[in-house]
């Protein structure tokens, strides 16, 4: 089990996380302009966060884990992987909560997004259909994302988007389940680069405590 803690202040900027795959640079400069502010690893799990410049955050370590704005989870990613989390995510304006990470061939940044604040982040997208599961339902997006900066620097890609529709804050996400539907769509993943439980904030205040367990 680990726990993270966050505090989001004045954010005139994006503030969020992003973790690099073991073996490689922990603060990834290819995501352009994001200030690295730690990395590191704490009990057997990969951290790191940033900010693109303009906000601020405050974190602090807790007993079972880093605390942080941001996440801290796994560095390789796994479909069959059930993420089991608690606490509490109270944003004031643009924020949300939820799975995130990357793959490569196919290159695809993704989000399982289980809480948000006045913003839905999948506004603009390809809506793909519903996904029902863990005792709710997502609704399903693609994103093409032109020349922005990615895990392979600046680079052309697919974002998946699963948006639960009911908001929650705690409860299982079966990846699988929505791997399987983003199969059957046409949305392929590749070889998994992280995989994270993260609150990430644009232009926004508010705070977020959050403890995350794999179940499966």
């Amino acid at each position: 089990m680990l726990s993270f803690k966050s505090l989001l202040v004045a954010l005139t900027a994006t503030v969020g996380s992003f973790a690099a795959p073991t073996g490689e640079p922990a603060a990834t400069t290819d995501l352009i302009k994001r200030t690295a502010v730690g990395t590191g690893y704490s009990n057997g799990f990969f951290y790191s966060h940033w900010t693109d410049g303009g906000g601020s955050i405050t974190y602090n370590n807790g007993n079972n884990g880093y605390s942080i704005l941001g996440f801290k989870c796994w560095s390789q990613g796994w479909n069959g992987r059930t993420i089991s989390y608690s606490g509490s995510f109270n944003p004031s304006g643009n924020a949300y909560l939820t799975v995130y990470g990357w793959t490569r061939n196919p290159l695809v940044e993704y989000y399982i997004v289980d809480n948000y604040g006045t913003y839905n982040p999948s506004d603009g997208g390809n809506y793909k259909g519903t996904v029902n599961t863990d005792g709710g339902s997502y609704n399903v997006y693609t994103k093409t994302r032109t020349n922005q900066p990615s895990i392979d620097g600046t680079s052309t890609f697919q974002q998946y988007w699963s948006v639960r529709t009911a908001k929650r804050t705690g409860g299982s996400i079966s990846f699988q389940n929505h791997v399987n539907f983003w199969s059957s769509k046409g949305m392929r993943l590749g070889t998994h680069s992280y995989q994270i439980l993260a609150t990430e904030g644009y232009q926004s205040s508010g705070s977020s405590s959050i403890t995350v367990y794999q179940s499966a």
